[in-house]
């Protein structure tokens, strides 16, 4: 799910008073997120394609978006109540390293903007939800 088709509408699931709250925290961190990722100008670059294994530059590429990655929050643990509501609305999926991640599939392949997201969010999650077990994390592709 890209963050910016988000309604700010989720079902809820279990005790409706925490999941209007968590609505109202997730919403508010995908904003932030948003924000975020969209005020971040990331560093260019160029790629040069070589001639066989010689030093000879081929072909070069500029590229404005900065380095490819990946970006998502991860929550833990993932039987959280947070987390349950996070996955009954399809919101995040398991993580391999435990808890569960919100994937940011926004701002194409620039690893810097999807930083500046997934940072924003974890922030504004911890600080609305009272939770240590939210971080942001990221992977050059």
């Amino acid at each position: 799910m890209y963050l910016s088709d988000f309604q700010g509408y989720a079902k809820p699931v279990g005790d409706k008073k925490k999941s209007a709250e968590f609505q109202a925290a997730f919403l508010k961190a995908v904003k932030a997120g948003l924000e975020a990722g969209a005020a971040k100008v990331p560093v260019p670059m160029i790629v040069n394609e070589m001639v066989g294994m010689s030093n000879a530059v081929k072909q070069s590429y500029y590229v404005p978006q900065g380095a490819c990655g990946f970006a998502w929050v991860n929550v833990s643990p993932a039987n959280s109540p947070f987390a349950n509501w996070l996955k009954a609305n399809e919101f995040a999926r398991k993580s391999y390293s435990g808890g569960v991640d919100i994937w940011i599939s926004d701002f194409g392949q620039s690893v810097e903007q999807k930083e500046a997201c997934a940072g924003a969010m974890a922030k504004v999650l911890q600080m609305e939800l009272g939770m240590s077990g939210i971080y942001a994390s990221s992977r050059l592709d």
